[in-house]
């Protein structure tokens, strides 16, 4: 199973893996069931709520279906007037508030969670401004248009459904209520077939049992073939009554540039942090030290050389903190010979012995170059601070239009993520240029990092 893991990750187990158990349809959790899921399917609490579903589909679809056609219908005929306006607003208004409803039912019946679409964008305030917005929105329409295509589609489910469900039922409990016919009808049994001459009744034993078995049959077929309908279902109010493909990309959008915004300004904080407290204290002493020497130069010049020396150690070592700094930031290498060298040259300062392999055909943008080598970085970090491991590779090359990084490392494995660690960071800087970030950390190892980029020449 791929979990993710990040700064103080390591070892810190799995999150537990989705099921059906919160919809009453599978185990609970460590749990494993003893009855075939064929078996229970026709008793579990899911099917009850599926087939609840399909019975609430028709009254809720034929009042759909009426107050749109009413409504639109009215509204087309008063367009002749300008009453013909806000009578279709109105109309596109309901559809909506039904699309929320409907999302609601298939919430709780199907779980199914639909976001809903996108929210009106009504530029000014009053009446004719929200009914230009309301009869502008592309949202308006679908809703409108499930409403009309739900009616169908519900009575076709309707019928198979009642249809399925009560002659299996009938049939499976037949041994126990064949004896209806001869006590109150003077029949032997259930007609199989009949004309002027003789009839054919299901009446003695054998005729009996086979009668429940097919019966059977159809019951635990029964739940499966409604699955398959409220699956149609759930497609339809996720199609229709959820956001466009537009409107998900363009919040989509929005969130990787926060993202971008927040990594940014963090980069920046961190930046000033380290120089405030790191090569700008270092400067400072420095300067108070070669102040100190000046003036130490004629009356004691041994002790102002000394001084002079503990402050050249100082610069070397400010000097070594810009470096470390920059290089963090983006390394002169990177920018000078691309990924290989900039890679080779973080393996071999990383504490754990790493092989480096890079076949690219050639350099990718800078951008995109530059968030590999920040990703790398960060993993290598992790597998000296957190993984345990004794060796490690990475490896880079481009798969079609993505450019591929993957660090392996042979740690104790089991990483967990979920409660937020560096790699989230890292996962929201792939995500804000359409990247993926896969890891796959079993317990006890090893470690298998996989990022995807868009490669942008």
């Amino acid at each position: 199973m791929a979990t993710q893991y990040g700064h103080g990750g390591y070892g810190q187990g799995y999150g537990a893996g989705d099921d059906d158990s919160r919809y009453g349809y599978g185990p609970e959790p460590g749990r494993r069931p003893r009855v075939p899921a064929v078996l229970r399917a026709p008793v579990e609490a899911r099917t009850w709520r599926e087939l609840g579903y399909v019975l609430l589909s028709l009254p809720v679809s034929v009042a759909l279906f009426t107050w749109t056609v009413t409504m639109v219908s009215l509204g087309a005929g008063l367009l002749v007037t300008f009453l013909g306006v806000p009578v279709l607003a109105t109309a596109l208004a309901g559809c909506r508030g039904f699309g929320a409803l409907e999302r609601a039912r298939a919430r709780a019946l199907l779980g199914v969670d639909v976001p809903g679409p996108e929210p009106l964008r009504v530029r000014k305030p009053g009446a004719l401004a929200w009914m230009g917005a309301v009869l502008k929105s592309g949202a308006s329409w679908r809703s409108l248009l499930y409403t009309l295509v739900q009616l169908p589609w519900a009575v076709f489910t309707f019928t198979v459904t009642v249809t399925f469900w009560s002659l299996g039922w009938s049939l499976l409990t037949y041994p126990l209520w064949f004896r209806v016919f001869p006590a109150y009808t003077g029949e032997g049994g259930l007609q199989l077939y009949g004309d002027e001459h003789h009839r054919i009744y299901l009446d003695n034993p054998f005729e009996i049992t086979v009668t429940a078995l097919v019966g059977l049959l159809f019951t635990l077929a029964t739940p499966w073939l409604v699955r398959a309908l409220t699956t149609v279902d759930g497609l339809l109010v996720r199609g229709l009554l959820g956001p466009s493909l537009l409107s998900e990309r363009v919040v989509e959008l929005e969130s990787d540039r926060g993202v971008v915004v927040d990594t940014a300004a963090a980069d920046l904080r961190r930046i000033e942090r380290d120089l405030h407290d790191g090569a700008q204290a270092r400067l400072v002493g420095l300067a108070m030290d070669l102040g100190l020497a000046k003036e130490k130069m004629r009356e004691d010049p041994q002790a102002a050389a000394r001084m002079v020396e503990e402050a050249h150690g100082e610069v070397k070592t400010a000097l070594r903190e810009l470096r470390d700094l920059a290089r963090g930031i983006h390394p002169a290498v990177l920018t000078d010979r691309g990924l290989d060298a900039a890679l080779s040259a973080v393996a071999s300062r990383c504490t754990v012995p790493v092989r480096v392999e890079v076949d690219l055909p050639a350099r990718p943008a800078p951008a995109i170059e530059g968030i590999a080598y920040f990703t790398v970085c960060e993993l290598l970090q992790n597998v000296a601070k957190h993984s345990g491991a004794h060796s490690a590779s990475v490896d880079v090359w481009r798969s079609e239009d993505r450019l591929m990084l993957q660090v392996t490392d042979d740690g104790v494995g089991g990483a967990d993520a979920s409660a937020g660690s560096g790699l989230a960071g890292l996962r929201g800087r792939l995500d804000a240029v359409d990247g993926i970030l896969l890891v796959d950390s079993p317990a006890g190892g090893p470690t298998r990092v996989i990022a995807e980029l868009p490669w942008r020449g």
